[in-house]
């Protein structure tokens, strides 16, 4: 683990510590009790966003080599646990979940391509889906100062996802690429072959745009579906909002957690985010604060299996390979 990445991930904890404790352990940890059944629904919610997530990333993946569609909603559900769990930042996961996808057939280059094009994607559709948060904010939301601040990340998001989108139709990532090959040639990611060839293959999946049309669409229902994670929750809690209103404080809140990707887990952010996010639609602090702790369950829940499948995915493999260097 990167000491930074410690750092960042303590950082994040006590930064959550402290605002728990500022608005009252025990009225958090009260209104978290209040969920009760809901936070069995929000890990059914999870799993089914997991999974309809790893539908979308077989879709923007070539048939060739065929991979079934179960085995990218298993490998999902492995990236999702990582991100949420280890110390990686928010995005080792999905590193860990081409090499993965290896395992199945398709090439190092074309695993990686997927895996960034579905990236890609996913974070195109989120992009949507907090803008229409957004503008239910702004209408619903009065005059909070919250408002503006909102709109200028926006605004600041908007030539970063052009700048990755030129990145990749522009063979940018042939940086990449090399970075791949080395360490494939020190044998640490031995699964990407001699030569990932990234470029090739970011370029073979944009020539199928109906697929990409798909996987977006895709993205942008999960999304969608999300919201009833916050609905739930805070229904359950006895603080119930308008579907309006939990789009709003879920779109939101997931786009302040992807902007702090690289603080393992969003730990501390996601919590201050929601806090702000609940306080312009009355839901109070502590009940914001036991509302992003319900979210953190399916980590949990999910996360730990989907660790364990991992390392008995990763056991599996290294037998495969000993048993073949025996013959």
């Amino acid at each position: 683990m990167r000491p930074w990445l410690f750092l960042l991930a303590l950082a994040g904890l006590c930064l959550a510590a402290a605002l728990v404790a500022i608005y009252g352990a025990g009225e958090v940890a009260a209104a978290f009790v209040g969920a009760g059944w809901g936070l069995a629904a929000v890990v059914l919610a999870r799993a089914v966003q997991i999974a309809s997530a790893g539908l979308a990333w077989r879709v923007v993946t070539p048939p060739a080599p065929p991979v079934v569609p179960g085995r990218f909603i298993f490998l999902r559900f492995i990236r999702e646990s990582i991100n949420a769990l280890l110390p990686v930042a928010q995005i080792g996961g999905d590193l860990i979940g081409a090499r993965l996808l290896t395992f199945y057939g398709p090439s190092g280059g074309l695993a990686g391509a997927s895996v960034i094009v579905d990236i890609f994607i996913q974070v195109t559709s989120q992009f949507l889906y907090t803008l229409l948060g957004f503008g239910i904010l702004a209408a619903l939301g009065g005059d909070s100062p919250l408002i503006a601040s909102i709109g200028y990340g926006l605004l600041v998001a908007i030539p970063i996802l052009f700048a990755f989108f030129l990145v990749q139709r522009a063979g940018g990532l042939r940086l990449i690429e090399r970075l791949l090959m080395r360490l494939g040639a020190r044998g640490q990611w031995p699964n990407l072959g001699p030569a990932p060839d990234l470029d090739t293959n970011i370029h073979r999946i944009y020539a199928r745009p109906a697929a990409l049309v798909l996987g977006f669409a895709i993205h942008l229902a999960t999304w969608l579906f999300g919201t009833s994670e916050v609905w739930m929750v805070l229904a359950f809690m006895g603080h119930p909002v308008s579907m309006l209103q939990a789009l709003a404080i879920e779109s939101l809140g997931q786009a302040v957690k992807g902007a702090a990707f690289a603080v393992p887990g969003a730990y501390g952010i996601q919590e201050g985010g929601f806090v702000a996010l609940c306080a312009v639609f009355g839901v109070p602090a502590q009940v914001a604060l036991a509302l992003s702790l319900a979210k953190r369950v399916p980590d949990v829940v999910i996360g730990l299996p989907g660790l364990v499948a991992w390392q008995g995915l990763e056991g599996h493999r290294l037998w495969q390979l000993r048993r073949r260097d025996m013959r």
